[in-house]
């Protein structure tokens, strides 16, 4: 039996450089998507608004 040594695991430098790389292939492909019109509004966003104007609504009604 041998235990793993140093060149059994990857770099941990190599390990990060392809996170940094995936991660900016990410940012990357949402600023492509956004540029084309293909962006979609989070469902927390379109909850708060919702929240908001019925609150708001509401503020009217009762407060008036």
């Amino acid at each position: 039996m041998t235990t793993p040594g140093p060149s059994d695991r990857p770099e941990r430098g190599t390990e990060r450089q392809n996170w940094i790389e995936r991660r900016r292939e990410k940012i990357r492909a949402e600023v492509d998507r956004n540029r084309r019109g293909d962006y979609t509004v989070p469902t927390w966003v379109l909850a708060l608004a919702l929240a908001l104007i019925v609150g708001g609504w509401l503020a009217l009604i009762f407060l008036a």
